[in-house]
């Protein structure tokens, strides 16, 4: 698209405690440090009394399960636009420096059970549900929403699910976990 694309719209409105809690990763832009194996990525939400987001990124790899946690908050807390900052240390579990990216909720349904999150980049796109599955007529809306953002959507990649989806407690920690930190860093 180049420079000349157009400013991506943005929700606005967007109530914190309603999009709090867990969703699942149906399809995203892959990182090329993302495992690719990986499966069952999800994220998970929690609002804090200061008004921030805990964060908390899991997936699955060679029956590993790899995560990391961050902070998101509003970046401009005068405006209704549903642009977040992400905030994770590096590395994950020995907090020395933060890396900072963009959550822009391009996208989200009115019962709060699926969205479409970009950056101003366009350099990644991820489709998020409330389920583990998503009904394929609903996918393409938001691929389609996704073009119409100035996204290339031949790279959407689908994420593996299991059904149920599995338990934290159920699978060994991997605890490199910094293919999330390039990801965000986009190198």
């Amino acid at each position: 698209m180049g420079k000349t694309a157009k400013e991506m719209t943005v929700v606005k409105g967007v109530d914190l405690q309603r999009y709090m809690g867990r969703w699942y990763e149906i399809a995203s832009f892959p990182s090329r440090f993302q495992p690719r194996d990986g499966a069952n990525t999800r994220a998970t939400y929690t609002l804090r009394p200061d008004g921030t987001v805990h964060v908390l990124n899991e997936t699955w790899s060679g029956g590993r399960r790899g995560s990391i946690e961050g902070t998101a908050y509003r970046a401009d807390p005068a405006s209704d636009e549903a642009k977040l900052k992400v905030k994770f240390y590096v590395p994950p579990f020995l907090p020395i420096f933060p890396v900072v990216g963009d959550y822009w909720v391009l996208y989200l349904d009115d019962d709060y059970q699926y969205a479409l999150i970009g950056q101003p980049s366009r350099t990644y796109l991820w489709i998020l549900c409330r389920q583990t599955h998503m009904d394929e007529e609903v996918y393409n809306i938001l691929v389609e929403k996704a073009k119409e953002e100035g996204y290339d959507v031949q790279k959407l990649h689908k994420t593996p699910q299991a059904d149920p989806p599995p338990e934290e407690e159920s699978a060994p920690v991997d605890k490199k976990g910094f293919w999330w930190i390039k990801s965000l860093l986009g190198k």
